[in-house]
């Protein structure tokens, strides 16, 4: 962020960090990550230079692009828990963060997409209690750098090519509990729905007592 605000960031320019100490996602939660054991990334990205997509569609293509590469490695249970975090099985293995800057009126001008992905770590607080690593779900280590080139070439590739129609129903059939029923909670709310898929802005559509639908932040997941 703070190169991109001096001017000094470029385009599909990517950080890779060993270590984290104030990693962040969702919901103001922490990121623990051991050191040298996962991929911790930034990607700072245009998206005029990506076509200007629907903020939702940008989104859901870099979802795709860490789930297809978790899932080239890890197997086919692995799916998207909306709205960003890569599931094996009901476990977490990685999540992602976008943080976008708004710049008056040029409007949406910049992305620091923030990427988690758990790949040698087996150790992990007792505060997260579903983590899973790649090492843990395959039984060896893995070469993170190497992995890491490998995820910023999914990324491209799939940015580099949004059809929001496509990209919209390729995001729903990796939707994690799509069609099964989960526990939520609003505020002080306790509710079971069925999870019947994610719409073009991005709200999860569930189908309980009524058929509801959420923006992201607006409910907790229950697992």
């Amino acid at each position: 962020m703070a190169r991109i605000r001096a001017g000094l960031a470029t385009h599909g320019q990517a950080w890779f960090a060993m270590e984290q100490t104030a990693g962040k996602g969702q919901r103001e939660k922490r990121w623990l990550a051991e050191k040298g054991a996962n991929i911790l990334l930034s990607i700072a990205l245009e998206p005029e230079k990506l076509g200007s997509p629907q903020p939702f569609i940008f989104n859901a293509s870099v979802a795709i692009a860490c789930h297809d590469f978790f899932k080239e490695i890890s197997g086919d249970e692995t799916t998207i828990k909306w709205p960003n975090d890569i599931y094996w099985r009901d476990r977490k293995a990685g999540g992602i963060l976008i943080e976008n800057i708004y710049s008056g009126e040029q409007g949406w001008t910049w992305s620091v997409v923030g990427i988690g992905l758990n790949i040698n770590q087996t150790s992990f607080s007792p505060d997260i209690k579903n983590a899973v690593s790649l090492k843990q779900i395959t039984g060896k280590d893995w070469d993170v750098l190497e992995l890491t080139r490998s995820l910023c070439s999914a990324i491209e590739n799939r940015v580099g090519s949004m059809h929001p129609g496509q990209i919209l129903n390729e995001y729903n059939a990796r939707l994690f509990k799509k069609n099964e029923s989960v526990k939520f909670r609003k505020e002080n709310r306790l509710f079971d729905a069925v999870i019947k898929g994610v719409n073009a802005l991005g709200e999860l559509e569930v189908s309980g007592a009524i058929t509801e639908t959420f923006r992201s932040g607006e409910v907790e997941w229950i697992i």
